[in-house]
């Protein structure tokens, strides 16, 4: 190419500045004093040139500024904030999701909040970890996130691999669905060896090497080799936009949720493919009667995850107990997630002690609490009921002569004597275990939510005894009841007895002890308290 060829060609590229990028492509000579700026911009953008000490340029830009200003036509054009196309919001975007950060709000039972900072690969766990650090509760794997929409009465327990972002993007706008720190002490229980979460009359086993295994080796079999037994049963129904309830025969398999169209028959013929349990979440129905219409208090939900408001896409069930509703739940969620499910089970149980800026104090529920007998030389466990009943007498009757020296009055009046009782019944108010004033519904209420398995207790005051209180106890997916007494030796000294005065406690502290030890005349042992924090 001679040099006229070559002035020709640069000639035209200022000209058109638009042609410089073209002969870039074809491996013609740039100017390399016209930079283009913003070069990250939107293509509907339109596209600035930096000012150029070319002569050419010069003269059009004077010209220019001789001119009269006119106003651009389409300003939203350059401010994506105010463009109806360009928009955050129609890109589907938050600026905070731009940024990289996100406002989160958790709520404890009282309705406190607290509003957290995160990222966007947050998870539940480390959620609940900067909890723990800020409300210096003890650490404990049983503290979960709860995902709540109270709109629709439903709620569930997210796992701790999930992202709390994630999750509340699926939220819809302005609603009140929200997330609640609260304990869950049933979180792993389908690991830890529960008899009476998949009753043998719901497991339909795939194989015949299945039959006859335990708890246990389902469990373990199922993460070995991915194989898993069929859950089966009847299911009351209720599609959205229908008012009346099916009671149909379903079937759960890895491969989804099946319902038969004739009877119980599991023949491929008559099975009917109904939803994927990959594609969703299940949560508890909490108000299913109220809301609903369920035939039972036995409710849950299948929500799909692209359903974001309403109650279109729902699939509301309902099960004639308690525990036909925790199987059904728990194999949706073993299903859903397998060996990731574990992998969570074994990070809580190696790490439990070793959340952030967690004491290393541990809960009583958390010990291994045996009967010991401490008489001799050297201490020894007490395996024989009936010995460990007899020392568990001694030991509260020591406790009660070691404290007596509390008690004494200095006058034998009766109402001296009243009065200290109540003095020594208020030492109870500081413990995390009370209620205090709290209704048989509501403590019904929360120690579902906290987990229905053996051991988890609370105490309150009573309502039908203005003097005594009760403590409320879960065994066997069932809560029981048991009022506890103050009374008056004859000698004036005031104690709490469970049993007509056959056990007495000089206090509800060494009532709770002492039943954290020995089941005493309850069916099991007290092993976890039900507590909330203030956030």
């Amino acid at each position: 190419m001679d040099l006229g060829a070559l002035e020709k060609n640069r000639s035209c590229t200022l000209d058109n500045p638009y042609e410089e990028q073209q002969g870039r492509a074809r491996g013609l000579p740039s100017t390399e004093n016209v930079e283009l700026l913003g070069r990250d911009v939107k293509r509907s953008q339109p596209v600035l040139i930096q000012r150029s000490s070319w002569g050419r340029l010069r003269e059009e830009e004077s010209r220019a500024s001789s001119l009269p200003t006119i106003p651009n036509p389409f300003p939203e054009l350059c401010s994506p904030s105010k463009s109806p196309i360009l928009s955050n919001a129609s890109l589907g975007r938050s600026p905070q999701w731009e940024s990289g950060h996100h406002v989160v709000k958790v709520f404890s039972e009282d309705d406190t909040c607290r509003s957290l900072e995160v990222t966007a690969g947050t998870t539940a766990r480390n959620v609940c970890e900067i909890l723990v650090e800020k409300t210096h509760a003890l650490s404990d794997e049983s503290w979960s996130l709860v995902e709540f929409h109270p709109h629709l009465a439903l709620e569930r327990c997210l796992e701790e691999h999930e992202s709390v972002v994630e999750v509340q993007a699926t939220w819809p706008m302005g609603g009140e669905s929200k997330f609640i720190f609260r304990k869950n002490f049933a979180k792993y229980a389908l690991f830890k060896n529960s008899p009476s979460l998949f009753p043998e009359a719901m497991v339909a086993s795939c194989s015949e090497a299945h039959k006859g295994m335990s708890h246990s080796e389902l469990i373990q079999n199922f993460l070995n080799s991915g194989s898993c037994p069929e859950i089966q049963g009847y299911l009351h129904l209720k599609e959205m936009g229908k008012k009346v309830w099916k009671r149909l025969y379903f079937l759960l398999r890895r491969s989804g949720l099946y319902y038969s169209t004739k009877g119980t028959s599991k023949d491929p013929q008559h099975l009917q493919y109904f939803i994927d349990v990959t594609e969703s979440n299940v949560f508890f129905v909490t108000q299913g009667k109220k809301l609903y219409g369920t035939p039972t208090e036995y409710g849950f939900c299948i929500k799909p995850h692209k359903t974001r408001n309403g109650t279109k896409g729902l699939k509301v069930f309902c099960t004639e107990d308690e525990q036909s509703r925790l199987c059904w739940i728990s194999a949706f969620r073993l299903f859903k997630y397998g060996i990731q499910l574990y992998r969570n089970y074994e990070l809580s149980r190696c790490s439990k002690n070793s959340w952030i800026g967690s004491p290393s104090l541990r809960s009583v529920s958390d010990n291994t609490l045996v009967a010991m007998d401490f008489s001799g030389c050297t201490g020894r466990v007490i395996d024989n009921p009936n010995e460990a009943l007899s020392a568990a007498l001694e030991e509260a009757q020591a406790w009660r002569k070691k404290t007596s020296h509390r008690n004494s009055l200095p006058s034998p009046c009766q109402a001296a004597v009243l009065s200290t009782a109540f003095h020594i019944s208020a030492i109870h108010r500081t413990q995390a275990w009370y209620h205090g004033r709290l209704s048989r519904e509501e403590t019904h209420r929360l120690i579902v939510q906290q987990g229905l398995v053996d051991g988890v207790f609370l105490v309150r005051e009573s309502q039908r005894n203005p003097k005594g209180f009760v403590l409320s106890l879960c065994h066997l997916q069932k809560i029981k009841h048991y009022l506890i007494l103050p009374q008056c030796e004859e000698d004036g000294r005031p104690y709490f007895t469970m049993d007509d005065g056959q056990t007495k406690f000089t206090d509800l502290i060494q009532l709770v002890d002492f039943h954290q030890i020995n089941k005493g005349i309850l069916p099991c042992k007290l092993q976890h308290f039900c507590t909330s924090v203030v956030l």
